[in-house]
């Protein structure tokens, strides 16, 4: 049976990812009422790290730990990897000696090549297309706190980032309308706006964007790699920060979230993560529990819900 991946939103059906977030709550109160649930006992995630993380670390890490098993962080200063090991060889190995790996990493191609010379299931932690782990959470949170996303409208501010891609799978997979404002230029992908056809829609002014809108997210001005454009950047965006105006201008019932780091003062007002509508911290927190179900559904395939 070849390995089931999980590089991006399309690699499990509506129902699976609807599973797997509400399993992510069923695991979240286990955690939280001290249940100890140890499914992955002996099994070890290899992480390999090309981009620093705080969240994605931490999560992946400690829910290995939570669930039984182990997790070895390598970074590229830790593998053949960064020394020019082709990428199909350093899978071939890895795989024959771990029971799953999460990359974080700049290329996407790095993950389907990798996932492509894997015996073992391969998770996206991130890549310069997706992060789909963070939608999990974003979508788990959502469901905690106003119930289901199916047929809402969810306002993506700023930059069409990779977060801003996976935004978009998330409204296909999970039915809901994606709205995104960002300036001329730096659109999401094409062919994802494509496939998406009239589920998303481009805006150029934020408050036409979360007019009505049940959720607003958006992410930091310039991402890992883009450093030397953080002036540019920051010229273009200024209309785009979210603020305690602009939530008011969507649905009264309104969930503001934020994949952090956030940049007070840059993409969020200095007190948005502080209003009552702004559930970032639980989304964080989210990463584990999300994470831990979906470690289950791809390590453990007997809690396989098929």
């Amino acid at each position: 049976m070849s390995a089931r991946h999980f590089l991006s939103l399309k690699d499990c059906t509506p129902d699976e990812l609807v599973g797997l977030i509400r399993r992510g709550m069923e695991l979240k109160g286990l955690r939280n009422s001290g249940v100890l649930f140890e499914p992955l006992r002996n099994r070890v995630l290899g992480m390999i790290f090309e981009k620093a993380s705080t969240r994605t670390r931490l999560s992946f890490e400690a829910g290995m730990i939570q669930l039984g098993g182990q997790a070895i962080f390598l970074s590229p200063r830790d593998t053949q990897l960064g020394r020019g090991e082709p990428i199909a060889d350093s899978a071939i190995v890895m795989s024959r000696m771990l029971d799953a790996i999460m990359i974080r990493t700049f290329a996407h191609s790095t993950l389907t090549e990798f996932a492509a010379n894997s015996r073992v299931p391969v998770i996206n932690g991130l890549s310069d297309d997706l992060h789909p782990c963070q939608l999990l959470a974003d979508m788990q949170t959502y469901l905690e706190h106003r119930g289901s996303i199916v047929g809402k409208t969810a306002a993506w501010i700023g930059d069409g980032n990779n977060m801003c891609n996976s935004y978009i799978e998330a409204a296909m997979q999970f039915d809901f309308k994606l709205h995104v404002a960002c300036p001329e230029g730096y659109e999401p992908s094409a062919a994802l706006l494509a496939e998406a056809g009239e589920r998303v829609k481009i805006f150029r002014d934020p408050r036409e964007a979360v007019a009505g809108a049940h959720l607003v997210t958006t992410d930091v001005w310039a991402s890992m790699g883009q450093e030397e454009e953080i002036a540019e950047r920051h010229m273009l965006f200024a209309p785009y920060q979210v603020n305690r105006v602009l939530l008011d201008a969507a649905d009264e019932n309104v969930l503001f979230l934020h994949c952090l780091p956030a940049h007070r003062g840059e993409e969020i007002s200095m007190d948005l993560l502080d209003d009552p509508r702004s559930a970032a911290w639980d989304q964080a927190e989210n990463r584990l529990h999300a994470q831990k179900a979906l470690l289950e559904f791809l390590v453990e395939p007997a809690y396989h819900h098929a």
